[in-house]
């Protein structure tokens, strides 16, 4: 594992000003992200620790249903009685998807937000284009048992590992975000190289030649 510099926010405000600075990572329960750092698929120069921020609870709303925050963890989700008893199929899921020590660190938008990945994605002596774009796709002619059937596609087989958002699917879930945004008047393109080919933003440049602006939306952090 490299070295990398770790900083703890206490605001959403501090956490989205320190993520948005190229090679920094957001960690919550790391389940995910620390094993990539292990094997070097993901290689952070920084990690924004967001355990302080309070989105740690489960809240009713007045629909009937309920708000579950963000840093909520995978085995208090599971055995709240109101999801158990409302929502039976979200707490087997969560049950079924880990070991109770993962359980216990996983946090809801971790869950949802893991990489989607294969064996090839975790072996960086192999091609995949999740990890590297366009680097090509070793499970189309490799082993491929557990990969997907319908809505693949020739750039990637790999299904979601979550079994929570396949419940959240079936329940209608909705995600609220908290963000801020601002209009650019500029169009990014792949051929500034602002874009990979396959259309997905290459966060770090974005990040180096827009900082000014990215810097002015938070100064206030």
């Amino acid at each position: 594992m490299k070295a990398f510099i770790y900083r703890r926010v206490d605001t959403a405000t501090r956490a989205a000003a320190a993520a948005v600075k190229p090679g920094a990572k957001i960690i919550a329960g790391g389940t995910n992200l620390l094993d990539l750092m292990k094997l070097q698929v993901e290689t952070p120069s920084a990690l924004v620790d967001i355990n302080a921020l309070p989105y740690d609870k489960i809240e009713d709303t007045p629909d009937g249903g309920l708000r579950i925050g963000a840093l909520v963890r995978n085995s208090d989700l599971a055995a709240d009685s109101r999801v158990r008893k409302r929502y039976g199929v979200l707490s087997r899921a969560l049950l079924a998807g880990a070991s109770a020590q993962l359980r216990n660190k996983a946090t809801t938008g971790g869950n949802l937000l893991q990489r989607t990945r294969c064996y090839y994605f975790y072996d960086v002596t192999k091609p995949c284009n999740k990890r590297n774009p366009g680097s090509g796709c070793a499970a189309l002619a490799g082993f491929n048992r557990i990969h997907a059937i319908l809505g693949a596609s020739d750039q990637c087989i790999a299904t979601h590992p979550s079994d929570m958002a396949v419940a959240m699917r079936a329940l209608d879930a909705r995600v609220e975000t908290i963000k801020k945004f601002r209009l650019i008047e500029q169009i990014l393109t792949a051929e500034d190289e602002e874009l990979t080919p396959t259309m997905k933003l290459k966060r770090n440049l974005v990040n180096r030649k827009y900082k000014e602006l990215i810097d002015g939306m938070y100064a206030d952090a």
